[in-house]
């Protein structure tokens, strides 16, 4: 067939299709799904295969995250009763289409009332999911377990407990989450370096669905308030991070801070807690990141939320106020790193090319934790305990948490659990090493 012959064979055969195509009394044919074929039995076994983690305690609501096995859609039941009377059903996705996913299931909980104890299962249905006309429900999963929670604010009471630098060694993990087993707290801050770096997230699975056998309902009655640090920003999964560790509830600030997902301000009783994201060790021009960073402009705008954020009736009708973020605010000691030496955070008279502390950080918050009557900010990064009390100029006391080692006869490089509690009107504050069980530092904030 030459060119001219097939050019007309084209035309001959498009107009064909218009034709069959053409709308009948003015109106578009409506499109005919194929008809679906017999769904194939999907293979037996297992379809909810993790226990639930409760992220973002809040004062109305709770997220909750479960791994399943194959494409499903999840919910979670909850109730005011123990034996789950009256219970209602949140779902994967919320509103309009729900969610279907072959690793995670997420759920959110909403309108829930403060300070309330509340008891949840967990359960899935099982999805077929072929094509858009080709999906059917192979059935529903319902762990039996019950498992319960109670939600932040004013009236409610109890502690919180920090972890740090875990970087998914499961003998760390073991050490301090036997601790906060132990501890009981009510709310677990995370305070950042999870990972190492996570590429996919099966790794990250690894790290926060499944961190440690011994433990696989480490967060199922307690909820987790995830904060990043430098690590957990590396890697391919980690730049998605959010859609395993949720980010807080839309609702918590306003649309000029949508991105601000970790940073939170919560009331556990007396107690204000502020949340914060150093973010990257490095700076933005730093070489070996390849211009894929905008912390300058991320930690801006956290400063104008914070700014805000400590207006709140939250903040200032707590008797005491406690601040989180991955990388210390201060560190006098000579050599340290302040984290602003351009281009590529090295210069003479600095041992590391990492930032060892956030001076400009410390620049754009320390003025508002002045202005706001903060207390404590509690770190992390350094690896090591370390305190800081006020001086002239700071009014806020800083605690540096511990990190993945165990060096014997050393008394500061320990995994550390840092707990606080509002004990006789003071805010308690308890560093636990969690290899030996040992109180390695305790002061009361009045």
């Amino acid at each position: 067939m030459n060119r001219r012959e097939f050019l007309v064979g084209a035309v001959a055969s498009g107009a064909a299709v218009a034709a069959a195509a053409a709308p009948k009394n003015g109106k578009p044919a409506e499109a005919k799904p194929t008809a679906a074929k017999p769904a194939t039995p999907e293979p037996a076994g297992k379809l909810i295969v993790s226990a639930p983690v409760l992220q973002n305690a809040a004062e109305t609501s709770i997220g909750v995250v479960f791994a399943v096995s194959a494409d499903a859609s999840g919910w979670v039941e909850y109730s005011k009763s123990p034996d789950m009377k009256g219970a209602r059903r949140a779902y994967s996705g919320g509103h309009g289409l729900m969610e279907v996913d072959s690793k995670v299931a997420r759920v959110r909980i909403r309108g829930l009332e403060p300070a309330t104890k509340y008891y949840y299962r967990i359960g899935a249905d099982r999805i077929s999911f072929k094509g858009g006309y080709a999906m059917t429900n192979l059935g529903p999963e319902t762990d039996p377990k019950v498992h319960s929670f109670t939600t932040l604010g004013a009236a409610a009471c109890g502690s919180f407990c920090v972890i740090n630098d875990t970087h998914d060694r499961k003998p760390i993990l073991d050490m301090v989450l036997t601790k906060l087993k132990e501890l009981k707290p009510s709310a677990v801050v995370w305070n950042g370096d999870a990972s190492n770096t996570s590429e996919t997230i099966e790794t990250a699975m690894g790290i926060f669905v499944h961190p440690h056998p011994a433990h696989a309902e480490y967060a199922s009655d307690t909820p987790y308030m995830f904060i990043n640090g430098n690590h957990d920003f590396r890697g391919r999964f980690n730049r998605s991070l959010e859609t395993l560790m949720m980010f807080r509830e839309f609702t918590e600030r306003r649309p000029e801070y949508a991105e601000l997902g970790r940073n939170f301000v919560q009331r556990l009783g007396d107690i204000a807690l502020i949340g914060l994201d150093t973010g990257e060790d490095k700076l933005d021009t730093n070489r070996h990141f390849a211009g894929l960073f905008r912390m300058k402009e991320y930690r801006e705008l956290q400063t104008r939320w914070l700014a805000e954020a400590i207006e709140t009736p939250a903040v200032k009708t707590a008797k005491f106020k406690v601040a989180f973020c991955h990388i210390p605010l201060e560190d006098s000691r000579p050599g340290q790193n302040p984290g602003d030496l351009a281009p590529d955070d090295e210069a003479p008279g600095y041992k590391n090319n990492w930032a060892s502390w956030q001076r400009t950080c410390a620049g754009l918050w320390g003025p508002l934790f002045e202005k706001a009557g903060v207390q404590l900010l509690i770190c992390a990064h350094q690896h090591y305990v370390r305190f800081s009390p006020p001086v002239p100029g700071r009014s806020w006391a800083q605690l540096v948490g511990g990190g993945c080692d165990v060096v014997p006869g050393n008394d500061r490089y320990y995994p550390s659990v840092i707990q606080g509690r509002v004990t006789d009107g003071k805010l308690v504050v308890t560093v636990h090493n969690a290899s030996n069980g040992k109180i390695t530092f305790e002061k009361a904030f009045s």
